[in-house]
């Protein structure tokens, strides 16, 4: 009979269900039955703090907390990082993008700017978040958002590169110069300086992109061929920057 009882006993303690973390039960003074719950913390390699530039001016308000989530080096040697921006306006966190970036330099540095030009415009939905060394002659990140009503979309990402005043980049154009417009464009713009003179260069444009909004989302339509220049022309130095 003792035997039988043994190997009841067994079976039954065989058959519970061991209990995960999340379910196993506390009890605290005065509170029967109450769930412990574990908020485990997000850990990041590293995390450094951009201010999205107020008119020229350092913003405590407004700032980006960029996240480095994983780093590694590709086949070709090359350094290839992941982030997480987290978007921080008037001091509260309203949304955050994920963006991975490839050929990594060593101390590279960020930079945000409100707005669709090169200087900043407090009052605009855009944002512009730069990424690279901060020299002539090496590549650059370019990623412009849109921010508004705790909704945040990439709009556009490109590469830059200037160098003395050659070089390449894109151009953004606002036809109706309005802070908040419904549709705008942009192409990359190229300055290649002339081999016989160092006092001229040569222009080209090339991916005419314009976009529109629909509903609260931007949609982006190609004008022309990709990777192809539809202008070219050869301009002096000077002329060039005084008319950019």
């Amino acid at each position: 009979m003792k035997i039988q009882a043994i190997i009841f006993l067994s079976l039954l303690i065989s058959c519970q269900k061991p209990k995960t973390v999340s379910q196993i039960q506390t009890e605290k003074p005065n509170a029967k039955n109450t769930t412990e719950t574990i908020v485990s913390k997000e850990t990041f390699l590293k995390t450094d703090t951009i201010s999205i530039s107020d008119d020229g001016e350092t913003s405590k308000d407004n700032y980006i907390l960029v996240n480095l989530l994983d780093q590694k080096v590709d086949k070709d040697s090359m350094v290839v990082a992941k982030f997480r921006l987290d978007f921080y306006l008037n001091k509260i966190k309203t949304s955050d993008s994920k963006i991975t970036i490839t050929g990594i330099e060593k101390g590279s540095e960020w930079g945000a700017i409100f707005g669709l030009g090169t200087e900043s415009i407090k009052s605009s939905p855009f944002i512009q978040v730069t990424f690279g060394y901060p020299a002539c002659g090496y590549m650059q990140s370019n990623y412009l958002y849109y921010a508004k009503n705790n909704d945040l979309q990439l709009v556009h990402e490109w590469n830059s590169m200037s160098d003395s005043g050659w070089g390449n980049w894109v151009k953004f154009e606002n036809p109706t110069s309005k802070t908040n417009p419904e549709s705008f464009y942009c192409k990359t713009v190229a300055f290649d300086p002339d081999d016989n003179d160092e006092n001229m260069g040569t222009v080209t444009y090339s991916d005419s992109i314009v976009f529109r909004l629909s509903g609260n989302r931007w949609k982006s339509q190609l004008l022309t061929a990709k990777d192809k220049n539809y202008f070219e022309k050869k301009i002096s130095f000077n002329d060039f920057h005084k008319q950019e």
